[in-house]
């Protein structure tokens, strides 16, 4: 087994015809460096702040790779376990904007929220300390494509899944889609909510390193992942405070579970509707508590109270 230091030009779409950056064997661990999602251009932006325009010169989605694993053909699974994501720079950010997330149309400008990392929290002002919960929300092997795909939405390849869970001793398996997998990672996260309703989660930059293994003679789906332990230690604690949507679909409740959310934040803790919808990104977590009474289905939207001060 060999450790290998990722390097060379990020890919930034999905294609097979870029450039490997690195061949590896089963076994081999990897660590590479990775920017945030729009590859350093909010570092700048204070909370409120205008945004810079796009800038072509530095493409979203930076990620690290394409890996190419020796002997891996389509049909094998690809097992990338999380060995290491740590922060390179103090901050992150959240944005929500008109035409974005869950609740596209409640919001008609863009708005950034700047977390200031110490350690092992960031806060939002008084209101909420917020545990850092670091994973890489892209973890994927290419799907069978020349024609570049953009990196979201994610597929049964993986890629841009936002799964909270894919922390540091969690395992995700892959089904391999074309010859020698060609994994590549990034989208690192500070922390996140599940649903990551406004479109992002703290967002940062960050280090990582992955361990490879390849499972000849399975198939499965789509991706899978196994987690190290307990999924919410530290949060579960003081409890939490739940707002539901009832709707006949998922997204509609969905919508309306975070908007009952947000009126809570807004009424229990003083929060401006924007900066509760950013909170409601980075800390509650969606979860389908019903769906065998047709013709409505019951979406949950949870509050950790042990991050509200």
């Amino acid at each position: 087994m060999t450790h290998h230091d990722l390097a060379g030009d990020p890919q930034h779409l999905w294609t097979t015809t870029h450039e490997p950056r690195l061949e590896v064997a089963s076994g081999d661990t990897v660590s590479f460096d990775c920017e945030d999602a729009v590859n350093g251009r909010y570092d700048e932006v204070p909370t409120g702040g205008a945004l810079p325009a796009s800038d072509p010169t530095r493409p979203m989605y930076p990620l690290a790779g394409p890996v190419v694993v020796a002997g891996a053909r389509p049909g094998d699974v690809l097992e990338v376990e999380i060995l290491e994501a740590e922060g390179t720079k103090g901050f992150g950010w959240t944005v929500l904007g008109p035409d974005e997330g869950l609740l596209a149309a409640d919001f008609s400008e863009r708005y950034l929220f700047r977390w200031e990392i110490d350690g092992d929290h960031t806060d939002m002002g008084d209101v909420a300390r917020v545990p850092v919960r670091p994973f890489f929300g892209v973890v994927g092997v290419c799907p069978d494509t020349v024609e570049p795909l953009p990196v979201m939405p994610p597929g049964t390849f993986g890629g841009n899944l936002d799964c909270r869970d894919l922390v540091v001793g969690s395992s995700v398996f892959l089904p391999v889609q074309v010859p020698g997998a060609r994994l590549a990672i990034g989208d690192p996260h500070a922390a996140q909510g599940d649903g990551e309703v406004c479109v992002s989660a703290v967002e940062w930059a960050a280090r990582g390193s992955v361990r490879v293994r390849l499972h000849q003679g399975r198939s499965i789906p789509g991706p899978q992942f196994r987690t190290p332990g307990a999924l919410r230690t530290g949060l579960e604690d003081a409890g939490w405070y739940a707002t539901t949507g009832v709707a006949p679909s998922l997204m509609r409740a969905a919508q309306d579970a975070v908007r009952a959310m947000i009126d809570h934040l807004g009424h229990t803790y003083g929060l401006d509707p924007r900066d509760a919808y950013v909170l409601c990104s980075v800390v509650v977590d969606l979860k389908i508590s019903e769906v065998v009474d047709a013709p409505n289905w019951v979406v949950s939207a949870y509050l950790p109270l042990s991050v509200m001060r």
